[in-house]
């Protein structure tokens, strides 16, 4: 009996072969480079228009975004619950937080030395520039504060990322505390991380659509002409941004964590690609957890520890930023400072940084509390803003590449510290 022909219009196998070749075999950062290109051709060409397709960006960001919360819950449960010992979560968790401060504070110092170095503030006129009102950052004491949530369920709810993980902390710490009874809510917690993760895979296969959207909504609104305006801060940023990437994260592997350096970068691009085009540190996570224990080894411990920690806590990007806008305010506006003044600066810039709101363009509106150090005032800040906003998304992305791979760097530091690094994996080329 032969076979009967298939209904007209099914798929056939040398169609799915194809689609498989072109599409699903191609590694996902290549496929969301490729993306990036033709989204700014496009928003080139479209101008104005591209704004038509912007929803398809939008709707890729909520996507990610729903899966945040859950999974920075259920993988710090998870990790907490399966370390063994509670004395490593006090381990794990202030190596983590030290070297996240130690690079943060480095960055601040590289971003004020290449302001120094390009001098962008110089001779800057902010004729015609629309003043933005920007809000006063809290006080640290308040930070500290909302650190722990009046109401858990509200902090899940409402996206508070910091409520969230002390709190997860504390359910992971509890299950652990009671050893064999708390053996099946552990097990349940773990394979809540595997349902989300595989979620997660699902929505990466929309990420090359979302990206070129994004991109071609920036390039069309934006434009080539915003890095003419504003070349010298560009510059600046840039720059500072490949120092802190590869001399500052690379270094850290090299010296601190004793591994070479070019596997971490060849292993990353997923994460970095999507941190670029979303310019948001949470809308990465699930990526850079994926990226960490897929690629470079991290095991599950660690990274589910270190990098929602990174999520609010790394920001090397913003405090590089920050540090650059207050070396571009003090140059505009003529103010010779003082070491002292400096040095005040850097440490509410580091503070300051630990606190911004992981989206997008949010170190901006925390300006505010750094530059009143100095002496500028609440008048002239909204100068500066106003003059850096228009052009600050595609600031923003290259300066959220800088805060995912600090996450990144420290987690596999710390995961080589405490012997949950897969050596053989790191190096090993994944497939694609």
């Amino acid at each position: 009996m032969t076979d009967s022909p298939p209904p007209a219009g099914a798929e056939t196998p040398a169609k799915r072969n194809f689609v498989q070749r072109w599409w699903f075999d191609v590694v996902l950062w290549k496929r969301i480079f490729l993306a990036l290109v033709l989204g700014a051709i496009v928003g080139l060409l479209l101008g104005e228009n591209a704004t038509a397709i912007k929803w398809l960006g939008d709707l890729f960001i909520r996507l990610i975004r729903m899966i945040v919360v859950p999974l920075v819950f259920v993988s710090i449960v998870s990790g907490v619950a399966g370390m063994g010992d509670p004395r490593r979560l006090g381990s794990i968790g202030g190596k983590t937080i030290l070297l996240y401060f130690c690079t943060t504070a480095i960055a601040v110092c590289v971003g004020m030395l290449f302001s120094t170095l390009f001098q962008p503030g110089a001779g800057v006129d902010f004729a015609g520039v629309t003043p933005q009102a920007v809000g006063s950052a809290p006080p640290v004491s308040e930070q500290l504060l909302g650190i722990v949530p009046l109401n858990p369920i509200e902090a899940l709810a409402t996206g508070d990322i910091l409520g969230v993980i002390f709190f997860a902390i504390l359910v992971g710490a509890g299950i652990l505390a009671i050893g064999e009874k708390g053996k099946p809510v552990a097990a349940l917690f773990e394979a809540g991380v595997e349902v989300i993760l595989y979620i997660t895979k699902l929505v990466m296969e929309v990420a090359p659509f979302g990206v070129f959207a994004l991109m071609a909504w920036v390039m069309g609104t934006a434009g080539l002409e915003v890095f003419v305006h504003i070349f010298l801060l560009a510059a600046a940023l840039v720059v500072g941004c490949a120092v802190q990437v590869l001399l500052i994260h690379g270094g850290m592997l090299r010296l601190l964590a004793k591994l070479p350096i070019w596997p971490f970068f060849r292993d990353i691009p997923d994460a970095v690609m999507v941190a670029f085009s979303t310019s948001s540190s949470a809308a990465t996570l699930p990526v850079a957890m994926r990226v960490a224990e897929k690629n470079l080894g991290v095991s599950h411990t660690v990274a589910s520890t270190a990098l929602p920690i990174g999520t609010t806590v790394s920001m090397d990007g913003t405090a590089l930023y920050i540090g650059l806008l207050t070396m571009f305010a003090a140059q505009a506006f003529g103010l010779d400072l003082t070491p002292a003044q400096l040095l005040l600066a850097g440490v509410t810039t580091v503070l300051v940084a630990v606190g911004t709101a992981p989206i997008p363009s949010a170190s901006l509106f925390m300006l505010a509390a750094v530059l009143t150090s100095i002496g500028v005032t609440p008048e002239q800040t909204a100068l500066v803003v106003g003059f850096v906003l228009p052009f600050d998304r595609l600031l923003d992305m290259t300066r959220t590449v800088a805060n995912n791979t600090s996450d990144l760097a420290v987690a596999v530091t710390v995961a080589k510290w405490e012997g949950e690094l897969d050596e053989a994996s790191y190096r090993a080329k994944p497939v694609e």
